[in-house]
């Protein structure tokens, strides 16, 4: 049991570090907009600033064919130890980054490349860390433990939410735009230097061990994943792009929305955000036992198939104007998804065979990131700018949801199955 607790803090802390720092930006996206993209629109710079954001997500696909296959070749523990050190870099970087106003058009240009460098080291983490513990899971405790995997993601994200909601409640706003969305940032030196002591002194992967010993290590996995595996692969994909839709729209714009589009103040928003991604929180290793007890396929088609039919009157509900509403339609979003993200880990590592895992779920997940999470927020603050509608985010969701829910219907069930 001490083995496998190691186990799962190594995997862990390394998601909360890497989603601490990359989802911070996001929270602080109208600051940003404001200092690094500024307009006389504030919708215009938040758009700005949601399209520095989605840059980011054009190097996950990279990281993930990158580090993917350096885990594949040589192991999960060498790609987890070098992510973490590049994004740890890369955020502390963006702390020190002068503004618009202090060095002009370079300003944004290099924060848009060290939003590069965080894709980049993004696209390796979360999978490979997932690949490492599902790997090293008891059979009948894969569920819970790749649950593990996402709950770390979840954590930073929340420390990064309840960061914003402390900064923006005990500053005053001349000294937020002023200095203290740096502070937020700075965290990077200590969140590396405790993630990379982690990782070095973790043991690496059974499973790899036994390809090794074997010499069965796959030379060429990225042709391997769509010369064997081109199935498993649209699934991946299919599958991932709910999570990176919903995840991006209901835990990362909703907090800005409610700020710029209902009028709630920063604070308020941030605290709504920070009480749903409790809820979440404590869902995910609940759904990731239960997908143990009675299967992945069950959860994937009610939460997917719910988000179709209730996304649209969820978000009316969300933006109604009242504090309460939006707490609670955020919460029933966040108890809706907490099924689909908890086992969603797991369920993708089950379905690539072990030579090519870690390359074959790396680019199928991350790729529908780059294309669809990146650019929730950005498509979400567009769909209201053309409708006039504040509840249009919603047509998003459920365009996701329903290609997920199709993939459902195909997959297998694998929860009772060895790994391939």
């Amino acid at each position: 049991m001490k083995k496998h607790s190691k186990t799962l803090f190594a995997g862990m802390v390394g998601n909360v570090l890497e989603w601490y720092d990359f989802v911070v930006y996001g929270f602080l996206a109208v600051i940003i907009g404001e200092l690094f993209f500024p307009s006389e629109d504030p919708t215009v710079s938040l758009l700005k600033s949601f399209g520095a954001f989605a840059v980011g997500f054009v190097m996950r696909p990279v990281g993930a064919v990158l580090f993917g296959q350096i885990g594949d070749k040589y192991g999960r523990k060498k790609a987890l130890t070098i992510s973490i050190l590049l994004m740890a870099f890369s955020t502390t970087a963006i702390g020190l980054l002068p503004t618009y106003a202090q060095i002009g058009i370079l300003a944004p240009i290099l924060l848009i490349l060290l939003k590069l460098f965080q894709g980049l080291s993004v696209g390796g983490e979360y999978t490979t860390s997932v690949s490492f513990i599902v790997e090293h899971a008891p059979q009948d405790k894969r569920g819970l433990f790749g649950s593990v995997g996402i709950l770390g993601a979840v954590v930073g994200i929340l420390l990064g939410s309840a960061s914003g909601a402390v900064i923006t409640k005990i500053l005053p706003e001349d000294d937020l735009y002023s200095w203290g969305w740096r502070v937020l940032f700075f965290t990077g030196i200590l969140l590396g230097m405790v993630g990379y002591y982690v990782r070095k002194n973790i043991d690496e992967t059974p499973k790899f061990l036994e390809l090794e010993y074997e010499e069965m290590i796959d030379k060429q996995p990225l042709v391997d994943v769509f010369k064997k595996a081109r199935k498993e692969f649209i699934k991946t994909f299919s599958l991932s792009t709910f999570q990176a839709v919903g995840f991006y729209t209901i835990f990362v714009y909703i907090a800005n929305h409610l700020t710029v589009f209902v009028k709630f103040p920063k604070s308020t928003a941030l605290t709504i955000n920070t009480i749903s991604m409790v809820v979440l929180a404590l869902l995910i290793p609940f759904f990731g036992w239960l997908s143990d007890k009675i299967g992945r396929k069950p959860i994937i088609l009610f939460s997917t198939g719910f988000t179709v039919i209730a996304s649209y009157p969820l978000f009316k509900f969300v933006s109604s104007g009242s504090v309460e509403n939006a707490l609670i339609g955020q919460i029933i979003f966040a108890v809706v998804v907490a099924g689909f993200m908890s086992i969603l880990p797991t369920t993708l590592v089950e379905i690539f065979p072990t030579q090519i895992r870690n390359t074959g779920y790396s680019v199928g997940y991350n790729l529908p990131f780059a294309i669809f999470g990146g650019t929730a927020p950005l498509i979400s603050t567009y769909l209201i700018k053309i409708t006039g509608d504040i509840n249009s985010p919603a047509f998003y969701l459920i365009f996701a949801a329903a290609i997920a829910f199709i993939a459902g219907i195909t997959l297998k069930e694998t929860a009772k199955e060895p790994l391939r």
